[in-house]
């Protein structure tokens, strides 16, 4: 019995690593896939956007006061999503709530600018939804965020 259990053990573990070895090598063909799009919607549209380390682009619009944010921080957000091809996806108007509960995007975006602020964010699929449709959203889709900050409860 305990020849079986530490087989099927093995086993669980051998195919849990191959799951691994083959999204690990779909992440950087999607990043890559993500970064041309991303290149070529901001020459098209002619953004002077700049490149977070993560991927991330933004555009500060307004920059705000100096009141800063972290992914602790209740924050009031109004923001537009889209496609890149300009289709919007919704409009969410004064959602409350802490930053690290927003997309990835937005987590690293956001407190780049201060409270009163507004950001153009364009986000690559990973930071966005990921890989897999969500809320109707297809996997893979670089998405492109106006964010406005209304509002920063004490940290």
């Amino acid at each position: 019995m305990k020849k079986h259990l530490i087989l099927f053990s093995l086993l669980l573990i051998g195919l849990a690593a191959c799951k691994k070895i083959q999204s690990d090598s779909i992440i950087p063909k999607q990043a890559a896939v993500d970064e041309q799009k991303i290149q070529d919607y901001i020459k098209a549209n002619n953004i002077s956007a700049q490149r977070d380390p993560s991927g991330i682009y933004y555009q500060i619009i307004l920059p705000g006061d100096t009141a800063r944010v972290t992914l602790e921080s209740t924050v009031k957000l109004t923001y537009t999503y889209k496609y890149l091809n300009g289709v919007v996806i919704g409009t969410v108007d004064g959602a409350l709530g802490r930053l690290n509960t927003f997309v990835p995007g937005l987590q690293k975006g956001v407190p780049k600018i201060g409270n009163n602020g507004r950001i153009l964010l364009i986000v690559p699929s990973a930071y966005a939804y990921g890989t897999a449709t969500q809320n109707g959203i297809p996997g893979n889709s670089v998405l492109v965020y106006t964010v406005d900050l209304n509002g920063i409860a004490a940290q």
